[in-house]
C-alpha cells in the first residue's frame, strides 16, 4: 500500500534521524493544523473546511511517524481515516451518548472507574500522541492535552489502597505512555506497593502510532514492577511496520505480555480476510489478538459503526481458518456500564439431559455425550476449604448468587409488578 517518503515531505525537511526517532520530538511535532496537514497529504478546500468544523468535537494531533504511513492521495487509506477529522464527526446519531460506558458514573473518585469488583480503570492523563477519530473517550481526550495533577492521581491510588477487592489496575487516559518515565514509574510503583494489587496493565496505542516511545529505558523501568501487562490497538495490517514490530519486540523481550484490542471500523477493517491477516500478523510480532470491539455509541462516530452481525461474521470466518491463538473475542462494551459482553456464533445446536449437539465451522453436526454422573462436587476438591476461605472477602456479584443458592431470583430495579404491588398496599 502506498505511503509517504518522509524525507520528501516539506514539513519534515531537514529533520535528522535522531530527531525522528525521539518520541518527545514526535509528540512535540504532531500535526495539529490544516496547514501542516496540507504539507503531508492532498486535501481540497472543502475537506479543509470540514476538518476545521470537526475540531470543535475532538482536537487533531497526528504524530509525524503515523502521518508518514498515510496514502497521500487516497482518502480511503485506513491510516488517514483513523487520523484525519471529517465533517461526519459533527453529526449526532439517534443512539449517540456522551459517556456510553458510564465511566464517569461509575467513578468513586475522579479519573478512576470501578465497575468490576476486582479491577478498575485509572486515567492518569487526557493526552494522546495521536487522537483517533473513533475515540470512545472523546469527551475527555485532549481536553487539556497533558497529564492529570498529583492530587487527583493520589486520590485514585488511595482509593485502590483502601479497597481490598482490587487485584489489578488498568492505566489509561488519554495514553499513559505520553507521561514521562519518572512520573509513570511513580504511579506504577505506588500501585505495586499495595499488597492486594497483583499486577498493573497499560492501555496504549504508542507501539502503533509512536513506536519511538518504547525505549530501552522504559522497558527497563517496567521490568522492575512485573507482572506488568500491556494492551495496544492495531486496527489494520498497514500499521504493522518495521518500527512497530521492533517496539513490540522490546516490550516482549522485557517480559511484558502483549495483547491487542482492535476496534471494528466501517471502511477500515470490516472484512473477515483483512482481520485474519491482521491477527496472523500480530502473532508474528508476539502480540496476542485479544479483543475485537464493536465500535461504541460515543457522539460523532456513528459513521464508523458496523452492525454487530459483521463482527459475528468475522469470528465465524476465523474459526477453523486460522489457529485458535489468532482468534480474538468479539466484544460489545454494553452501554450504560454493563461491561464487556462476548458475542459470537452459536455452536450449540440443541441439548437434552444427556446429549449436546454441536456444530463446527464447516457446518458438521456432532454429538457430545454427558457422563452418567454429571453432578460436580467441588467440596471434594483438594484443599477446597482453603480455596473458599481465600475467596470469601471478594465480592460475589451477579449470577454467582443464583448458582450458589444465595438468591432465588435477580430482578431489575423498579420492576413494574413490584411497583404495582407497592401501590396496592
Amino acid at each position: 500500500m502506498p505511503s509517504l517518503n518522509r524525507k520528501e515531505v516539506p514539513l519534515w525537511k531537514g529533520v535528522s534521524d535522531g530527531e525522528w526517532n525521539d518520541w518527545k520530538w514526535q509528540v512535540a511535532n504532531r500535526i495539529v493544523t490544516v496547514d501542516q496537514l496540507r504539507q503531508v497529504i492532498d486535501i481540497d478546500d472543502d475537506e479543509a473546511d470540514a476538518i476545521g468544523r470537526s475540531l470543535g468535537k475532538l482536537r487533531m494531533a497526528i504524530t509525524p511517524y503515523y502521518a508518514s504511513l498515510m496514502d497521500p492521495v487516497d482518502p480511503r487509506c485506513p491510516i488517514r481515516m483513523q487520523a484525519v477529522p471529517t465533517e461526519k464527526e459533527t453529526r449526532l446519531g439517534k443512539a449517540d451518548l456522551l459517556d456510553p460506558l458510564h465511566e464517569d458514573v461509575d467513578s468513586p473518585v475522579p479519573g478512576l472507574t470501578h465497575r468490576y469488583p476486582d479491577r478498575g480503570l485509572f486515567l492518569i492523563t487526557d493526552q494522546c500522541s495521536m487522537y483517533c477519530r473513533h475515540c470512545t473517550r472523546r469527551r475527555h481526550a485532549g481536553e487539556t492535552d497533558k497529564a492529570y495533577g498529583d492530587e487527583q492521581i493520589k486520590k485514585g491510588i488511595e482509593y485502590v489502597r483502601r479497597t481490598p477487592t482490587f487485584r489489578d489496575v488498568l492505566l489509561s487516559g488519554g495514553d499513559p505512555l505520553t507521561v514521562d518515565d519518572d512520573r509513570l514509574e511513580w504511579v506504577i510503583s505506588e500501585l505495586r506497593a499495595i499488597p492486594h494489587v497483583d499486577f498493573v496493565r497499560l492501555g496504549t496505542r504508542m507501539p502503533v502510532v509512536c513506536p519511538q516511545r518504547i525505549t530501552d529505558k522504559l522497558c527497563s523501568m517496567l521490568r522492575k514492577y512485573h507482572p506488568v501487562w500491556l494492551n495496544t490497538q492495531f486496527n489494520h495490517p498497514k500499521e504493522i511496520t518495521k518500527e512497530s514490530a521492533e517496539a513490540c519486540a522490546r516490550l516482549a523481550d522485557a517480559g511484558v505480555p502483549l495483547g491487542n484490542q482492535s476496534v471494528l471500523l466501517k471502511g477500515i477493517n470490516d472484512c473477515p480476510y483483512l482481520m485474519r491477516e491482521l491477527s496472523q500478523g500480530l502473532l508474528k510480532i508476539r502480540v496476542n489478538p485479544y479483543y475485537i470491539y464493536q465500535c461504541d455509541l460515543s457522539e460523532g462516530i456513528e459513521h464508523f459503526r458496523t452492525s454487530v452481525g459483521k463482527g459475528i461474521q468475522i469470528i465465524e470466518y476465523l474459526r477453523g481458518h486460522t489457529t485458535g491463538m489468532a482468534q480474538p473475542l468479539f466484544i460489545v462494551d454494553a452501554p450504560g456500564g454493563g461491561g464487556k459482553i462476548p458475542v459470537g456464533p452459536n455452536y450449540v445446536v440443541s441439548q437434552s439431559d444427556r446429549k449436546v449437539i454441536l456444530r463446527n465451522y464447516e457446518g458438521v453436526l456432532t454429538v457430545y455425550t454427558e457422563p452418567d454422573d454429571n453432578q460436580s462436587h467441588p467440596e471434594d476438591l483438594y484443599h477446597w476449604e482453603e480455596y473458599t476461605a481465600r475467596q470469601r472477602h471478594l465480592s460475589r456479584e451477579g449470577l454467582i448468587k443464583l448458582f450458589e443458592g444465595d438468591l432465588l431470583s435477580l430482578e431489575p430495579a423498579h420492576l413494574d409488578r413490584r411497583e404495582r404491588s407497592k401501590k396496592g398496599r
